[in-house]
């Protein structure tokens, strides 16, 4: 595989003039680089005006290899070949290296380029590329590459700071100006005034006055904003700009060279292939981040995101988009001033907020496009914050209150746009959290944790801390000012992130029962189904092993239903009939009522009696039309359990004995069931229990006894 490396923009706040004075004092040997063991000149070339120069040498380095590398490749040095082709009338001086030693092994080249900051002709600018291609070498290949890698990476920083010390010793030896070449030469240097160069972190103004005793040039200091103010605005408002170090350290933070060459490449690399607008910098650094920066890998994901946002007009929704009068009455959550760190904070009360309501009043794409705005502003936030604080802010902090939190919050098409949203911004908005700190924990937060932990990637994860209520709010000024923390969390800050609550059913768009969109989370999480008298819906829930929690949760639709639990300790490995016909023929019905036995319970294994064989775990409870529940049970005991949806019984109020009509009121519902094994989330119980008085991360499972989730929720 080959190897690349492209560096940033490097700037040499000196003349051009002073910077190829400095780098020829590199030559032959130079005692800093102590790799770099000599060089010989094999051809030089000056034009006959002095402007060109072309000069080839061979430089021998002493390459820090493992013993026995260099004794099967039988070397102690290395050999390159180094052409510099300098123009002084242009001010460019080209580099271009490769290996003479193992050419037919390994393939090394690289290419330099000073030129002049084309913003400020005072100043020199350095680019830097290069390509290693380990062909083959004695079975060492692997090695080899690393090795190099790790050599080339090592050397970057150090090349620079040695080219700024010989620029230093020519300052502090008196030569403080070069003239640059013209094609007259009359005078020895050019006449100037008001010409600028940089000592330093200090602006220079020259001007040429000549002294009666010593002729010498004298040096005014000005402001160096009025030479910064010559340099070209950063790559944040100008995305074809080319990345340059200083910036980079200034708005995107300390990046090794290697990461540095990463976001070159791939920046330069969707400037020659993406017409488009691009994200900026933070953000391209961001996708790098999320695929380790692996450059192939970091491109796709721009592309599919670039292509996501003009699909769905992401880049206006901040303009274009407005949100519903119903979410802007019952969504608890807001921006809200910065943590320690400078990050913005975003608080969530996410206990309080009616999911089930806000997606059945507003709909999936309002909550969708509710999270993207969120995210749209928290980008806006970070860059702000960057240039506000003078230092790099890539990511922001989430409180998430999850006081109120119960298992209506497990409806499962709640938790599908959970899941969904999830999806959307690890695709999207990689590395933008920076710590979730999750506050007032119940019981049941295990449950909820369990069902989405395997969809947020393994790095968000362990952003997560939580605490589970005891010194929550001295726990939360280790992150955040006392100052900012809300008062509903202890604190004395007010914040507009309203109360939540429950939306008003009233308020609700009627659900199509006969919708078959498998894009829509309630259409295609549900099971449709219709029951009469005498014709129930029913599930049978094997469960091997005891510990596990079965939940569950419907819609009624239509009409009436009563809702009950089974358990039964045989197994039954039929899967349920959800329209299943009458349980028992009319003849068997008069039969058995002549007899004054009872009918059978269910209808899932009718030989099963109640008592001896069959016993109700949840007692039954009757629900409208209109009515939802979501509800769990702990499962105890190991068998089946019988999820039994049945027409309510009407008390008889007459002489007859029997009454084996079939007609009746049909009801029409909405079920979904799931079982939860407790080894998935016990572990998450036992690191609840863990943090009571302070804030932890979130362990993976491990032993813990196992605990019964919360009961049924309205």
């Amino acid at each position: 595989m080959v190897q690349t490396y492209q560096s940033p923009v490097r700037i040499y706040k000196h003349p051009f003039e002073i910077v190829m004075a400095a780098y020829e004092k590199r030559f032959p040997t130079c005692p800093q680089i102590p790799i770099f063991v000599g060089s010989e000149i094999v051809y030089d070339f000056k034009s006959d005006d002095g402007a060109v120069e072309v000069v080839e040498r061979k430089c021998q380095l002493n390459v820090e290899a493992p013993y026995l590398v260099k004794k099967v490749a039988g070397v102690d040095y290395v050999y390159f070949m180094q052409k510099n082709s300098l123009d002084r009338r242009k001010r460019t001086l080209f580099i271009e290296a490769t290996n003479i030693s193992f050419s037919q092994r390994i393939v090394v080249k690289e290419d330099c380029n000073y030129y002049v900051h084309p913003e400020n002709n005072e100043w020199t600018c350095f680019e830097q590329s290069a390509s290693l291609d380990v062909k083959h070498f004695f079975g060492f290949e692997s090695a080899v590459e690393k090795l190099a890698v790790k050599q080339y990476a090592a050397n970057l920083a150090k090349g620079k700071e040695i080219l700024e010390c010989f620029i230093e010793d020519l300052l502090n030896s008196g030569v403080t100006y070069i003239p640059p070449f013209t094609d007259s030469q009359e005078n020895g240097h050019k006449e100037s005034n008001g010409d600028s160069i940089s000592i330093g972190d200090s602006a220079i103004d020259v001007s040429k006055e000549k002294d009666e005793d010593e002729g010498q040039i004298t040096l005014r200091r000005g402001s160096r904003a009025d030479v910064l103010k010559k340099a070209r605005s950063t790559s944040i408002d100008d995305p074809e700009a080319k990345l340059e170090a200083e910036y980079i350290r200034r708005f995107l933070g300390q990046l090794s060279p290697l990461e540095e060459s990463r976001l070159c490449e791939l920046k330069y690399g969707l400037q020659a292939s993406h017409k488009g607008k691009l994200p900026n910098d933070a953000h391209l650094l961001r996708f790098l981040r999320a695929r380790d920066f692996d450059v192939l890998k970091a491109k796709e994901m721009v592309l599919n995101s670039l292509l996501w946002r003009k699909q769905h007009g992401v880049d206006k929704i901040l303009q274009d988009w407005q949100r519903p009068a119903i979410m802007q009455q019952f969504f608890a959550g807001a921006w809200h001033h910065q943590d320690k760190k400078g990050r913005p904070l975003f608080v969530l009360r996410l206990g309080a907020l009616d999911m089930k309501g806000l997606l059945r009043a507003c709909g999936l794409e309002a909550i969708v496009k509710l999270t993207l705005s969120i995210c749209e502003e928290g980008l806006e936030k970070t860059a702000q914050a960057t240039k506000n604080l003078g230092v790099p802010i890539s990511s922001w902090t989430l409180v998430v209150d999850l006081e109120g939190l119960s298992m209506r919050h497990l409806w499962r098409p709640g938790v599908q746009c959970l899941l969904r949203i999830i999806e959307i911004v690890e695709a999207h908005y990689p590395e933008t959290l920076g710590q979730v700190l999750v506050v007032r924990a119940p019981r049941v937060f295990p449950v909820l944790w369990t069902l989405i932990s395997p969809f947020i990637d393994e790095n968000t994860r362990k952003k997560f801390m939580i605490n589970s209520g005891e010194n929550m709010t001295s726990e939360i000024m280790k992150y955040v000012d006392e100052q900012y923390i809300p008062d509903f969390l202890g604190g004395v800050a007010l914040v507009d992130c309203g109360n939540g609550g429950h939306v008003p059913k009233n308020l609700y768009q009627p659900v199509d029962y006969e919708a078959k969109d498998e894009g829509d989370v309630l259409s295609s999480t549900y099971t449709k189904g219709t029951l009469s008298k005498g014709s129930p819906i029913e599930v049978c829930v094997p469960v091997s092993s005891s510990g596990c929690v079965l939940t569950w949760d419907f819609d009624v639709i239509k009409s009436d239903c009563e809702f009950l639990v089974y358990h039964t300790s045989k197994i039954i490995t039929e899967p349920a009939q959800p329209h299943s016909p009458t349980v028992l023929h009319p003849v068997d019905m008069i039969t058995a009522a002549i007899e004054n036995a009872p009918p059978p319970a269910v209808c899932s294994d009718p030989s099963l009696r109640l008592g001896p064989d069959l016993t109700i775990v949840e007692n039954p409870v009757t629900f409208n039309e209109g009515d939802s529940m979501q509800g769990s049970h702990y499962c105890s005991k190991s068998g089946t359990y019988i999820l039994q949806w049945r027409i309510p019984q009407v008390p008889i109020e007459h002489n007859s004995s029997f009454d084996f009509s079939l007609s009746g009121p049909k009801c029409k519902l909405m079920y979904y069931h799931e079982v939860l094994d407790s080894a998935d989330f016990r572990g998450s119980v036992a690191s609840l229990e863990s943090c009571r008085s302070s804030f932890s991360s979130i362990a993976p499972p491990h032993s813990a006894p196992p605990t019964p989730a919360t009961k049924r929720a309205e």
